[in-house]
């Protein structure tokens, strides 16, 4: 064979063996082979849609029913500085009334807070309020209503011993509302205002002294009727009703355990045996509660000797 032969020969070889080696791994067998068949390819899967301008409200709906469904599974948040009996199981026809403006507590407190006193006593709403008065001067300018404040937390928590001021609010000669005892001014916190009825109640104190011939300032008694109808409101409470509530002490008008029906809007001398809030401030308490009523939009006269039981 000459030398061209052989070598053309020798092409064709070498290109069938790659063409073997391509197909066969070296050292493949018979199982080899029948192993490396390719299995058949599953069926891929369709890339995501195009969207097309037309198609965008399409889309902003799939994805508002997706956060829908995402929020409704989380578990609804509630503020832990909110009252319990603020908006559950409340009907749609209750009454309230606005928050009318209240100073804080820091106003007139400022260090003389720093002593030691036991946390808030909460209930679990406020069906009642009892109006009292400082029984000090009247003849005060507003501005110095902080300091007054400040010297009857003094006398109360100093020869009386109390843990705190025992008024809920005190209310000024300019109907000027401030916070008085700690713990949140829309929670049902227990003060120390009426002896045996602390609980489910909330005490207001006008700033001043107002006995029989006293003026009563028309600024302070709407200011006590706005701050009535809105703590009331929140228990959807008539200010012009009569509520029951429960002495916790015998030295009240009332025993211990004794269920006693009182306006909703009382005078401390209603619960225990004073004089307070004064005279010419009792008698303005009619006028206070039918103030309040409509401040909640309650139009419908209303007897004030109707009683409703607030368990």
């Amino acid at each position: 064979m000459s030398l061209l032969r052989r070598a053309g020969s020798a092409g064709r070889a070498g290109r069938a063996g790659e063409a073997r080696r391509a197909r066969w791994p070296r050292g493949a067998g018979k199982a080899g082979r029948a192993r490396s068949v390719p299995a058949a390819r599953p069926p891929r899967s369709p890339g995501p849609p195009l969207v097309l301008p037309g198609s965008l409200p399409g889309l902003l709906a799939v994805l508002a029913l997706a956060l829908y469904a995402w929020g409704a599974a989380r578990p609804a948040r509630i503020p832990p500085d909110r009252p319990a009996a603020l908006d559950l199981g409340r009907t749609a026809g209750a009454h309230r009334a606005a928050r009318p403006p209240i100073v804080p507590r820091t106003a007139w407190a400022g260090a003389t807070t720093g002593r030691s006193q036991p946390p808030p006593r909460y209930d679990d709403k406020v069906i009642a309020v009892f109006v009292h008065h400082t029984d000090s001067p009247n003849g005060y300018r507003c501005a110095d209503t902080p300091e007054i404040i400040r010297r009857l937390y003094a006398g109360q928590t100093g020869p009386r011993q109390w843990d705190d001021i025992g008024y809920n609010f005190l209310v000024d000669r300019c109907g000027t509302i401030y916070e008085g005892r700690a713990g949140g001014t829309d929670r049902a916190v227990v003060g120390a205002h009426a002896q045996g009825f602390n609980h489910r109640t909330a005490g207001i104190a006008a700033i001043g002294t107002f006995t029989a011939g006293v003026p009563v300032p028309r600024a302070l008694t709407d200011a006590i009727a706005a701050l009535a109808a809105w703590k009331l409101g929140l228990a959807d409470v008539d200010p012009r009703e009569r509520v029951r509530l429960v002495s916790s002490n015998s030295g009240s008008r009332f025993h211990a355990g004794t269920t006693a029906t009182l306006p909703a809007v009382a005078g401390h001398g209603d619960g225990f045996m004073t004089s307070c809030p004064g005279v010419a401030l009792a008698a303005r308490l009619p006028e206070i509660r039918q103030t309040a009523a409509r401040l909640q939009g309650r139009t419908v006269p209303q007897p004030l000797n109707r009683s409703h039981s607030r368990g």
